[in-house]
């Protein structure tokens, strides 16, 4: 059998990680990237301004990791989206699209109760690297 390689992807881009937790992790030419929340990765504060802000703060951070990996918005194949209010899912829809408009990855939206850090929205995804071609 094949040895994988499995290598963590780290970059400054992107919030240090809060706990116990890579940034992400890419076996083969697959990514996994930890959940992500509106964090200024400057201040490692939540930006203010609601789920709308945070949801672009963190999209904004989860880009720079799919980057550091060899990765990007276009080979994002799966994403989870946990928020605290689902009456903030039309918001939170309209900054998704800004970020996935010509490729929409499969998506999962789950209710929650509480997020670290007060957060009220985060996200995590599962990318490719590599050659990737679109087919409908």
């Amino acid at each position: 059998m094949a040895k994988v390689v499995r290598t963590i992807i780290s970059t400054a881009k992107a919030p240090a990680a809060i706990g116990p937790y890579s940034q992400a992790t890419k076996a083969g030419h697959t990514v996994y990237v930890s959940g992500q929340i509106g964090f200024n990765p400057e201040t490692m504060e939540i930006v203010p301004g609601g789920s709308a802000k945070e949801a672009e703060q963190a999209l904004t951070n989860m880009g720079h990791i799919l980057e550091a990996a060899g990765s990007s918005y276009s080979k994002v194949m799966k994403t989870t989206v946990f928020l605290t209010n689902m009456e903030d899912y039309p918001s939170v829809n309209a900054v998704y699209d800004k970020f996935f408009s010509s490729s929409r990855p499969a998506r999962s939206a789950v209710a929650v109760a509480a997020l670290p850090k007060g957060a009220t929205f985060e996200i995590e995804a599962i990318a490719l690297t590599g050659d990737v071609e679109t087919v409908e």
